[in-house]
């Protein structure tokens, strides 16, 4: 199947492209051709640099261009779709784009409008949430639906107006509220680092989540706000709270301010659950950390969450936000927020798949009772031995009559390891040949 994403090298519709590549002919465009073919190169896809040419060979075409340009595209490229094809856009705001669709397609072309709850800094699609908002429903629609489920996805069937309804509480109201606190910090001038020796596990998290929406693209920020319908009366409703909110503090109204705050608490639904994530949270954070700072001095990989990189080495120092990763002469700061220390199996497994190993027959006279089994097993606990095989046992005139001359082929990540094992025999009580 041939899928085109129309915006296939930037944002959200580069990662759909990562997603898509290793199962689907992917072809892309782009604003910037140069760019976009040193994506497609990267990313082992097809570029093509006209939206009509994509939307001609295409059996799934993707429109992943920013808001105030989609329904623009989708006029653009509509005369162009082949028969039997099916349309999806991923946009933040439904109503304007499901209209333009309805209007513009033929009744051979299918359409999806679709938005994916989640940003290009995503790495799993399990458990993320995207929404169709289906006007009817033909062949492709049930196929997109099995596929979505089977990557794990929480999958959301509703209308355009509702979804922007709802959208204008995810994103409007969140997104506006967060700015204006991160405005308010700027106009006080604050200097956020030195908060940080103050901070509580809360306010941490808070911030994090506020820098997060401020550092997105401010001109998508700008369009969320825009071009849903329900802004204005999100955005004015959230003004009036917070000056019947600041009246009641200024004016020393206790009753007042009391009575805001537990009418906005039972409106809040599942405190409970919601205190038992946040606690969650919290706890992985300084669990994590404890991790790290526990793991100083000692061997270490860590991976990077977004680029997949694994660093090894010894952990030498931790702080609030760095970890230093010592690897030979040379030493590397890595930021705790964009880091994951690897289990022990998984650093002993990247070892293997990474790193050169060295193999070396060893020959030893054991007493002739020797259990075999017990020496491999024991050999298989030491760490960065890879495997161990019995080659060839002999008893013959140069072997006393009481003991066996055993040899062993061992792999091992490294000559020091390998030993380790001369010793563990020895201590066996073997006598090396």
């Amino acid at each position: 199947m041939n899928v085109g994403i129309i915006g296939g090298s930037d944002g959200l519709g580069r990662t759909l492209t990562y997603y898509f590549r290793d199962e689907f002919e992917v072809y892309i465009t782009g604003r910037d051709h140069k760019k976009g073919k040193a994506v497609a190169d990267e990313m082992n896809v097809h570029y093509i640099e006209s939206n009509a040419g994509l939307a001609n060979i295409s059996d799934m075409l993707i429109v992943s261009v920013p808001i105030e340009h989609t329904c623009d595209v989708i006029r653009e490229v509509a005369p162009f779709m082949k028969e039997g094809s099916v349309m999806v856009d991923v946009t933040s705001v439904k109503e304007g784009p499901t209209e333009t669709m309805g209007e513009v397609l033929p009744d051979t072309i299918e359409y999806i409008p679709t938005h994916p709850i989640f940003g290009p800094r995503t790495t799993r699609l399990d458990n993320q949430v995207i929404v169709l908002t289906p006007v009817r429903k033909g062949k492709w629609y049930s196929k997109v639906y099995r596929y979505l489920e089977s990557k794990n996805m929480r999958v959301i069937e509703t209308s355009a107006e509702k979804h922007d309804f709802m959208m204008s509480i995810v994103q409007v109201l969140t997104h506006f509220s967060f700015i204006s606190t991160a405005s308010a910090i700027e106009k006080l001038k604050v200097d956020i680092s030195e908060t940080e020796d103050y901070e509580s596990p809360i306010y941490n998290l808070m911030i994090d989540m506020i820098a997060r929406i401020v550092s997105q693209n401010p001109y998508l920020t700008y369009n969320i706000q825009s071009m849903n319908n329900n802004g204005a009366k999100i955005r004015n409703t959230f003004a009036d709270a917070v000056i019947e909110l600041k009246d009641a503090i200024n004016n020393e109204d206790e009753d007042k301010f009391i009575d805001i705050a537990i009418n906005a608490t039972k409106h809040m639904g599942d405190i409970k659950n919601a205190l038992g994530r946040s606690d969650k949270a919290i706890g992985a954070l300084n669990y994590e950390y404890s991790i790290l700072f526990n793991s100083i001095g000692q061997e270490v990989g860590l991976k990077h969450i977004y680029s997949g990189k694994i660093h090894t080495g010894i952990l030498e120092s931790v702080d609030g936000k760095t970890a230093v990763l010592r690897n030979g002469t040379k030493t590397k700061k890595l930021r705790i927020a964009n880091i994951r220390i690897l289990l022990d199996n998984e650093l002993y497994q990247w070892k293997i798949d990474n790193l050169a190993n060295t193999t070396q027959s060893i020959s030893c006279m054991f007493p002739k009772n020797v259990h075999v089994e017990t020496i491999q097993k024991t050999v298989m606990n030491i760490d960065n031995i890879i495997d161990i095989k019995l080659t060839d046992a002999y008893n013959g005139p140069q072997i006393d009559e009481n003991s066996i001359s055993l040899t062993f082929e061992v792999t091992a990540l490294s000559k020091e390891d390998i030993e380790k094992v001369i010793k563990l025999f020895t201590g066996f009580g073997g006598i090396i040949r």
